[in-house]
């Protein structure tokens, strides 16, 4: 059952990977609950659906990420509609129950059309997010980069934190805010 999938969810997807380096599965899977306000920052909160059968690829892929201010500008928030589950309604599952399967697929495809360059692969958006970061100024910490990421913290003491302490959403919202792309020309279509 393939239904298309609407130009405007393509760049809803690729907008949100570009500003949160997020895994292609994590993004499929949002759903609008998964939009909150935590220390009067919107925020994605990547967490076990249950009901879904989805959870994320690890213990450190449960997370908040910071909403960049350049992606609401965009119209990210216009997915979330009332009485709706997904954020990305329009992506239907595989067989074997993958949401953004068929995303993967014409992804490529589509590359063309969204003018991005043929050696670009979605999960380089992952890469270059991690990349830019990495390289910005010295106040960002490595360890936010990973938490944001949801990679496992090389830094073992820290154990898992509590996500949620207000320093945490304040730090992680100045690393998510030092993603620029200046050259970046993509709009979220209307509808």
């Amino acid at each position: 059952e393939h239904r298309t999938i609407s130009q405007r969810t393509y760049a809803g997807i690729v907008m949100v990977a570009l500003y949160t380096g997020m895994r292609l599965g994590e993004i499929c899977n949002l759903r609008c609950q998964d939009i909150e306000n935590i220390q009067e920052v919107k925020c994605f909160r990547i967490s076990p659906h249950v009901e879904d059968n989805w959870s994320p690829k690890s213990l450190a892929g449960i997370r908040i990420i910071p909403i960049h201010s350049q992606l609401i500008s965009l119209g990210i928030m216009s997915f979330v509609q009332p009485n709706q589950h997904f954020l990305f309604p329009d992506l239907s599952p595989s067989r074997e129950g993958v949401r953004g399967a068929a995303f993967g697929q014409t992804f490529s495809r589509l590359k063309d059309k969204l003018g991005l360059p043929p050696e670009v692969a979605f999960h380089g958006f992952r890469h270059t997010v991690s990349t830019k970061l990495r390289n910005q100024n010295a106040d960002i910490r490595e360890l936010w980069i990973d938490r944001l990421l949801g990679h496992e913290a090389s830094h073992r003491s820290q154990g898992t934190m509590n996500y949620t302490s207000s320093i945490d959403v304040k730090n992680l919202s100045m690393v998510i805010e030092a993603l620029h792309y200046p050259s970046l020309r993509m709009k979220i279509p209307e509808k």
